[in-house]
Formats: C-alpha cells, sequence, structure tokens
C-alpha cells in the first residue's frame, strides 16, 4: 500500500507543479480535469476520498494504540523492535494519506480558480472590444459631425451666391 500511496502523492505532485507552471501540458491537464469533473469523476471523489480519509484515522489510532502499550502502568517503558516497526509504518501511511489528500484539495482549488480567471479574462476581453468600438463610434461621430458642418459652411455659401439663391427661389 505504501508503494500506492507514494505513486499517487508523486502524481498529484505533479499535476500540481504542471497547473502552477504555465506550459503546453497545462491546457492538456484543464481539459482532463475538465471532463473527469463532468463524467463519474465527482461520484468517485465522494467514495474514494472518505474511505482514504477512514484508513487514515484508523492508522492514527492504531499509532496511538502501540504509544498507549508502550506507556504502560508503570510509567513509560519504550517501544520494543516491532512496535517500533509498526509505529513508523502506520506513521509512513498516514502520512502519505494526509498528503494524498491536501494534494487532492489543492488540485481542486487550483482547477476552480483556473477556470474561474478564464472566464473573467474572456469577460475583460470583450468588454474591451466593446469599448473599443464606442470610441470608434465616438471618433465616427466626431467625424461626421465635422463633416456636417463643412457640408453647411458650403450651402451657405452658395445660398450667398446670387445665381444659386434665384435658382433656389425657382425651384420653391
Amino acid at each position: 500500500m505504501i508503494e500506492l500511496l507514494f505513486s499517487v502523492v508523486g502524481a498529484e505532485a505533479g499535476l500540481v507543479v504542471l497547473l502552477l507552471v504555465r506550459t503546453p501540458l497545462r491546457r492538456f491537464v484543464l481539459l482532463g480535469l475538465d471532463k473527469i469533473k463532468r463524467g463519474r469523476g465527482p461520484v468517485a471523489v465522494r467514495t474514494i476520498a472518505p474511505t482514504v480519509f477512514i484508513v487514515f484515522v484508523s492508522s492514527l489510532y492504531s499509532m496511538e494504540k502501540i504509544h498507549s502499550r508502550a506507556r504502560g502502568e508503570e510509567g513509560f517503558v519504550g517501544l520494543n523492535p516491532t512496535d517500533q516497526v509498526l509505529w513508523m509504518r502506520h506513521l509512513l501511511e498516514a502520512s502519505l494519506m494526509g498528503f494524498s489528500l491536501f494534494l487532492a484539495l489543492i488540485i481542486d482549488r487550483m482547477h476552480h480558480y483556473i477556470r474561474e480567471l478564464r472566464v473573467l479574462r474572456k469577460g475583460e476581453e470583450a468588454a474591451r472590444k466593446r469599448s473599443r468600438k464606442e470610441e470608434s463610434g465616438d471618433q465616427d461621430v466626431a467625424r461626421l459631425k465635422a463633416k456636417i458642418a463643412e457640408l453647411e459652411s458650403e450651402l451657405a455659401a452658395q445660398l450667398t451666391k446670387p445665381e444659386t439663391a434665384a435658382a433656389a427661389k425657382k425651384r420653391s
């Protein structure tokens, strides 16, 4: 079981590193986590995590039983070599399970925050595009107002000419 726990902790640590560092693999890791969270992944996590936690607590309880046996009635007598080996094995198992549960929590939160950050960045980009369009629209309005003023001045100049004014009166 210790070899399995070491491999799980190593894989989880690798995932955390891949999520922390911006690499091409990060996108694939995020896609994989998205896919796992959409399928039966949450059900599996809800069954595996409590089971690992119960085994974790059981290891802690076994360590306490071994330690209380060493205390004895006449005070602390020390651990015999067999109890020392058992105590160390339970300590190693409990440590690895605790690290595994902790890294699983870290991976879940990092995935959530990276996904939320991606949504916020997309929203910010959309807002920037809208603001650029509004700015270009404001520039267009200013350009058109200048053109209207220019055309009005041309019309006024043409109306002041005697020939144009007479032609305008004939039309009306």
